[in-house]
């Protein structure tokens, strides 16, 4: 476990569903990546960003699928890629990641409380 925050500290980060509206391979990426457009609704929009996710899903499977992601961290470049999102998954026993998704079907752009 890490350190303890409060909860104005979780308070901060602002986690939001988004639907994956495109994503295409991204082989330019030191490890193998897919690059993301995710719609986040009216308020926030479009953001785009690169997730190692390869090892659970191909970009074609992707396109419709909710994801959840930290919306306010600053951009940040990824070679020729400008990341504007961190697309939110969980570690599996084989090192791969699992996107962390709602089991239920909501708005994109819905808050994590």
């Amino acid at each position: 476990m890490t350190d303890e925050i409060t909860f104005d500290d979780f308070l901060k980060v602002d986690i939001r569903a988004g639907r994956v509206i495109r994503a295409e391979p991204f082989p330019e990426a030191r490890k193998p990546a897919i690059k993301l457009w995710i719609d986040f609704g009216p308020e926030i929009g479009e953001k785009k960003t690169s997730a190692q996710i390869t090892a659970h899903y191909d970009a074609e499977g992707l396109v419709g699928k909710t994801v959840m992601a930290v919306v306010n961290f600053p951009p940040r470049q990824i070679g020729p890629f400008m990341s504007e999102v961190l697309t939110l998954g969980v570690t599996d026993d084989a090192g791969g990641v699992v996107l962390v998704c709602p089991d239920k079907d909501i708005a994109p752009g819905a808050r994590l409380h």
